[in-house]
């Protein structure tokens, strides 16, 4: 009956880490969408519905209409931004830790994914103001769309790339219910303490992809600007690398060189992501 009951319970973490990744995936794209080729595909033929040039300044911050989207969109910004360093804060993390289990990473991105919906499907564009830039001349009206588009495409993969290399299953928590099922504890545990202390630093390693996706566009409407400033802002903020975790990750990244370029006399690494060995 007991063995019933586990099995029960393992089968329902499952589920509920299962429908997670969806949820979270099915987000991923459509943030995607929402923050880089949706604002793309508006200039792909060189023209743009964004923006009002003919309107000054002036007149448009005065606009009660422009107003009104832009501090709709400062309060959809500041619910992301409040729930990513809210739940992340360590001891709301870990009261949740203890209430939730091996599911408080599940529910973090669960959170998360949920925030970028309600900003994506309320987000206000502000089209009463004129753009901050706008390439409209020929030829680069169609070259600098499609220059952006290309550079957007290689920006995202590695940003994928990054994720499945930085342990993509326990960043989703899939690894936490995983681990937890087979009695095996809080994966964290099996990475060196050097892991350890990099994550807690750095747990979103796109920084500098994302900065340029949120930058490089043919035209920067206002909604978007204060978009672009905030996350960028945001990013900088919330990363705090210092000497250790960078000879850590150059350590990484040299075992990684070595594997690939001699993989008959490669050694282990010695504080990789994954050691089953702390340091004393």
């Amino acid at each position: 009956m007991e063995m019933a009951s586990v099995t029960i319970r393992g089968c329902a973490l499952c589920t509920v880490t299962l429908l997670n990744f969806a949820f979270v995936f099915l987000s991923g794209a459509d943030f995607i969408r929402f923050i880089s080729f949706r604002a793309i595909y508006h200039n792909i033929t060189g023209e743009t519905t964004l923006c009002q040039d003919s309107i000054p300044w002036s007149e448009a911050l005065r606009d009660r209409s422009v107003l009104k989207s832009l501090v709709m969109d400062a309060a959809l910004l500041a619910l992301f931004t409040v729930q990513h360093s809210l739940l992340a804060w360590l001891p709301v993390k870990q009261a949740c830790q203890s209430i939730l289990g091996s599911l408080n990473r599940t529910a973090y991105c669960f959170t998360t994914a949920l925030a970028l919906q309600i900003l994506m499907h309320y987000w206000q564009p502000v089209t009463g103001a004129p753009c901050l830039w706008s390439v409209r001349h020929a030829p680069w009206s169609v070259w600098f769309p499609l220059l952006c588009f290309a550079v957007h495409f290689f920006c995202w993969a590695i940003i994928c790339t990054i994720l499945m290399m930085f342990d993509y299953p326990e960043l989703l928590g899939i690894k936490q219910v995983y681990y937890q099922c087979l009695g095996m504890g809080d994966p964290l545990s099996y990475k060196s303490s050097q892991a350890q202390r990099f994550l807690s630093h750095f747990r979103h390693p796109v920084c500098l992809e994302l900065g340029v996706v949120l930058w490089l566009l043919p035209a920067l409407s206002l909604d978007r600007l204060l978009l672009a400033l905030t996350m960028s802002v945001y990013l900088a903020l919330a990363h705090s690398l210092d000497k250790q975790d960078l000879a850590f990750l150059c350590d990484q990244l040299n075992s990684k060189f070595q594997l690939l370029t001699e993989p008959h006399r490669a050694k282990a690494p010695t504080a990789s992501l994954d050691s089953k060995h702390k340091e004393k």
